[in-house]
């Protein structure tokens, strides 16, 4: 008899995010295993649990999902889990804390395309602002632009945390090999007049981006947004848009709503879970890889 496809998915909170219980389901795993207030310490003993109870063989049928809240603390249990493997007893896993590696995947392969749909450039060298952008998603989205040769700029309400998160996806996510810059709410007005492109990535019900400050951004160009529940982080915007007109632009900028980018982190997280139930080899995914299936996706899709 064929051993089960079954995903150890260890979480740093109180609860197992049932969104990516059903993804995983869904996805082909028979069974979601949860581990719930994980420590980072714990990552080592409970990986090696899970390696050596099947045959090299079986293992292929063995993954191990890392959610949590945090982008470092889920990197870093990546790289634990990564290190605790013994060859030949080794399976793939996937981080993902709240979503937000995918959900910020998906908002800048969907920013990226209508950037070259309607204007016809890349972001390269393109200002970004994001707003709200000391959470997850606006880590992750910051890291993401940033790679692919954006200005970067994260917004926060308070200062000194903008800039401990820009360092922070600097150096750790980004591995030192790009550099993001940090700014306050306070001068929102002063940045607008450059942003080419708005990630709006703060707490849902929050209006990031006015009307105001839309009639004030000669150079915008898109304006996404991941928040559905109303007010929409940016004023104008509806969760369903994909490159509509933004309401107000006097730049002929477009915006992007959270459920159109939510369609496209959808398929993201289901393409990245369906690949660790393929693989022959172990793979070790995080955003890079959610925004390169992200990519495939919507330039496939169009």
């Amino acid at each position: 008899m064929e051993k089960p496809y079954i995903l150890h998915m260890l979480t740093t909170a109180k609860n197992l995010s049932p969104f990516d219980v059903n993804m995983a389901l869904d996805a082909g795993w028979i069974s979601a295993v949860p581990y719930i207030n994980v420590e980072p310490s714990e990552v080592r003993g409970l990986v090696q649990d899970a390696i050596f109870s099947r045959s090299a063989k079986g293992l292929r049928r063995t993954g191990i999902f890392i959610g949590g809240r945090e982008t470092k603390q889920a990197i870093d249990m990546l790289r634990l889990a990564k290190n605790s493997m013994v060859p030949p007893f080794e399976v793939s896993v996937f981080a993902d804390p709240s979503g937000a590696f995918t959900t910020a995947a998906g908002m800048v392969a969907a920013v990226e395309k209508e950037l070259a749909k309607t204007f016809h450039v890349s972001l390269s060298g393109l200002n970004v602002l994001a707003f709200g952008g000391t959470g997850p998603v606006g880590q992750a989205a910051s890291v993401i632009a940033a790679q692919a040769g954006a200005n970067v700029r994260i917004i926060g309400r308070q200062l000194d945390k903008a800039e401990r998160t820009a360092q922070m996806c600097s150096e750790e996510l980004g591995d030192g090999k790009i550099k993001i810059e940090a700014g306050a709410d306070a001068d929102k007005a002063e940045y607008i007049k450059t942003a080419d492109v708005v990630f709006a990535t703060g707490a849902a019900g929050i209006e990031l981006l006015s009307a105001e400050l839309i009639a004030q951004a000669p150079r915008l160009k898109v304006a996404a947004d991941v928040n559905a529940v109303p007010p929409t982080g940016i004023a104008g915007l509806d969760a369903f848009d994909n490159g509509n007109p933004l309401p107000g632009s006097i730049s002929g900028a477009v915006g992007i709503g959270a459920l159109a980018i939510g369609n496209i982190k959808y398929q993201a997280q289901s393409r990245l879970l369906k690949m660790m139930l393929k693989g022959e080899k172990p793979i070790f995914l995080h955003y890079e890889h959610a925004f390169a299936v992200a990519r495939e996706f919507i330039n496939s899709d169009s």
